[in-house]
């Protein structure tokens, strides 16, 4: 049974503890073959004043973003069509890359390239993913199934997809694409 002690400055919120919690949780069960249950994690507010760093009292940093929350709202907001608070997710360098195209830069390049393709899709989850990398990025990964309409009219469901978004601070740098939806398209 692993136990996990962590001190951190007091500050952080409960729900920023619970993510820590998770993420701590998942992190140990990378290397040791433990259920959730078997993980134990312990959080210690210290006070500020009772922590120093180069003979300064420090005040802890605010929590990131939770990266799968902003992927989550982007998403919905592309699929309700709110194309304003989509925008608003988006990091001024913020590029995406769908199956067979260019990186495109802007949400109305993505409108123009899939108008004669589908009339609308829909995203069912099948889950998210988010782990850290080297760098600043979180990496959010999301799966599932893709429904909706040819551009004829005619529905469609069931076509598998994975998204994988980047994700620094509070904004979206990076979509790839990948889908079965030319494949199918193909076969209809």
């Amino acid at each position: 049974m692993p136990i996990v002690q962590l001190h951190v400055l007091e500050g952080y919120t409960k729900d920023d503890k619970q993510r820590l919690g998770e993420a701590l949780t998942d992190a140990v069960r990378l290397v040791v073959p433990a259920t959730p249950e078997l993980v134990t994690i312990m959080i210690s507010d210290m006070p500020a004043e009772n922590y120093f760093r180069g003979r300064t009292t420090r005040t802890p940093a605010p929590a990131k973003p939770d990266p799968t929350s902003l992927v989550r709202a982007f998403l919905t907001a592309m699929q309700s069509r709110d194309l304003e608070t989509a925008q608003s997710f988006l990091s001024e360098s913020f590029t995406m890359t769908f199956p067979g195209t260019d990186p495109m830069k802007s949400l109305s390049q993505l409108i123009d390239w899939a108008k004669p393709r589908y009339t609308h899709v829909t995203k069912i989850y099948d889950g998210f993913d988010t782990m850290q990398s080297a760098g600043d990025a979180a990496i959010v990964y999301c799966r599932g199934t893709l429904s909706g309409e040819w551009s004829d009219g005619t529905p469609f469901d069931g076509i598998r997809f994975i998204d994988r978004f980047e994700v620094v601070g509070d904004a979206l740098l990076k979509q790839d694409v990948w889908n079965d939806i030319a494949e199918t398209r193909a076969k209809a």
